[in-house]
């Protein structure tokens, strides 16, 4: 059944929503209700979230938004809906995909511009294929507080409004209990909506949806000159600055450590946001061949390889948007801005890192000597940039060397170090260094704790741990083992592409 079969009550929320996706026409989504989740309780929330939209952080607690934000009810003017689209799944085609788990409610408009709220967990759609349109307590667990964390940090993301819970069974590789987050993005629009009608040939529509995203949400775009200056292609003009947000969502993710995990085509938001937090990871020992997700067995989504694969998954959407491009050639032109702003990105976050100012000569041996050093002696990858951050404050170096078995190896790339930012003309700036090297990040066995203590009905720790994210580059004094190494059987998580 994909839909209950009486009418759902309507909550009076106080904003005026609409729906400008569903105005694009019965091809591109199927519109239906969520699947009520019984007996829901509220398990968090993200008043900065709420505040964003306009809606009061106390009302978050009400009943009503329990029952608003667990499908049990309908926001009064909105137009739920699950949208259609297609992808390729670790470097295969998968062909129709979809909000397999998902429904818009609509768009509030906000200071920041129009915002999409969307339900995911919220049940069947006619996109489940073999799924139950179910998310686990766990998974959304872990999307909730990384969404938000992902903001803390200055990293795009779409975020997380509401996280409800209930006791109604899941099956996965056991049996869990269901839960609903509700997420919040100008838009949830991927890179495989666009592959999906390219895919089937029809063209009408691949145009109507670049078109769409083009007035919404790139109108500097609109005759191409003014975006990367393909006069009269606005087509090209998109696909380049689509490539230039990626890099810069890509460069932020290496160097803070972050491992997406599943970067489907389908996962790629053509805004250049984090979305779809599945088998995620921040490293623990810095290790470039690092895979996160458990199910990717060739390794496509390790750590090193996401700066490809973000290329990759952009040639798929050149190619989807080649009919509407024309020559290809200037498809080709387009997706150079990736391949030249990544590494400047990347470079650029790295003597952030440093406390480094702006870009000298020798800048990528005093890095890529670090990254080396670190990979060799598998040193955890926050603690010792927060450590250096300290070191360079408080002109002690000791912390830092005790992470390293070969002490002198390190010491040289340390001389190395201070004699570059001194040829540079100015000492490591310690207080770039320590708002770019945060102190705490979500790390698996952090999450992995406040699911465990979830599951029992103990959400504590939980808001703890959101408390402590929206402050990633603060001391947390009493909360060092948060912030500490990670325990010993943290090495032993395992996180698969299920939820």
């Amino acid at each position: 059944m994909l839909a209950p079969s009486s009418p759902l009550p309507t909550v009076d929320t106080g904003l005026s929503w609409s729906n400008s996706f569903a105005a694009l026409g019965p091809a591109f989504h199927t519109c239906l209700p969520p699947r009520p989740l019984p007996a829901p309780c509220h398990v968090a929330s993200s008043p900065a979230v709420a505040q964003q939209l306009g809606l009061p952080a106390a009302w978050l607690q009400s009943d009503e938004a329990l029952r608003l934000f667990s499908g049990n009810a309908l926001p009064l003017g909105g137009e739920p809906l699950a949208s259609v689209y297609s992808g390729h799944q670790f470097g295969v085609w998968a062909g129709q995909l979809g909000d397999g788990r998902a429904l818009l409610l609509g768009e509030v408009q906000t200071a920041h511009g129009p915002q999409e709220i969307q339900l995911k967990g919220s049940g069947l759609t006619p996109y489940s294929r073999m799924g139950d349109g179910r998310a686990v307590l766990r998974s959304s667990i872990r999307e909730f507080l990384c969404s938000e964390a992902m903001h803390a940090l200055g990293i795009p993301t779409t975020r997380a409004l509401y996280l409800c819970g209930s006791p109604e069974p899941v099956q996965r590789e056991t049996v869990e209990t269901a839960a609903v987050v509700t997420r919040v993005a100008p838009s949830f629009i991927r890179f495989g909506h666009f592959e999906h009608f390219a895919a089937r040939g029809q063209f009408d529509e691949l145009r109507q949806l670049a078109d769409y995203v083009i007035a919404r949400f790139y109108p500097e775009c609109a005759d191409g000159a003014d975006c990367g200056g393909h006069a009269g292609n606005r087509y090209a003009a998109l696909l380049q600055a689509v490539s230039e947000r990626s890099a810069a969502l890509v460069a932020q993710w290496q160097a803070v450590g972050f491992c997406h995990g599943v970067l489907n085509t389908d996962n790629m938001s053509i805004l250049g946001l984090t979305i779809d937090y599945g088998p995620f990871q921040f490293l623990d020992h810095f290790d470039p061949g690092h895979i996160c997700n458990h199910s990717d067995r060739q390794g496509r989504y390790a750590y090193e390889q996401q700066p490809g694969v973000v290329l990759w998954n952009l040639y798929r959407l050149g190619q989807a948007l080649q009919p509407l491009i024309g020559d290809p050639a200037i498809a080709m032109g387009a997706l150079e801005s990736y391949r030249t702003p990544y590494p400047q990105h990347f470079m650029q976050r790295m003597r952030a890192k440093l406390g480094l100012g702006a870009a000298h000569a020798g800048d990528s041996a005093v890095i890529d000597g670090i990254l080396h050093l670190l990979a060799d002696h598998a040193v955890d990858y926050p603690i010792f940039w927060r450590r250096l951050s300290h070191a360079v404050a408080d002109a002690n170096f000791e912390p830092v060397r005790d992470l390293f078995a070969d002490r002198a190896r390190l010491d040289r790339w340390l001389l190395l170090f201070k004699e570059h930012a001194a040829l540079a003309g100015k000492a490591p700036d310690a207080d770039l260094m320590l708002k770019n090297n945060p102190a705490i990040v979500l790390r698996n066995h952090l999450a992995e704790q406040a699911i465990r203590a979830a599951q029992q009905g103990d959400f504590s720790e939980l808001h703890t741990l959101q408390h402590l994210l929206q402050r990633p580059c603060e001391e947390h004094p009493g909360h060092e083992a948060r912030t500490g190494f990670p325990p010993d059987w943290a090495a032993h998580l395992s996180i698969s592409c299920s939820s």
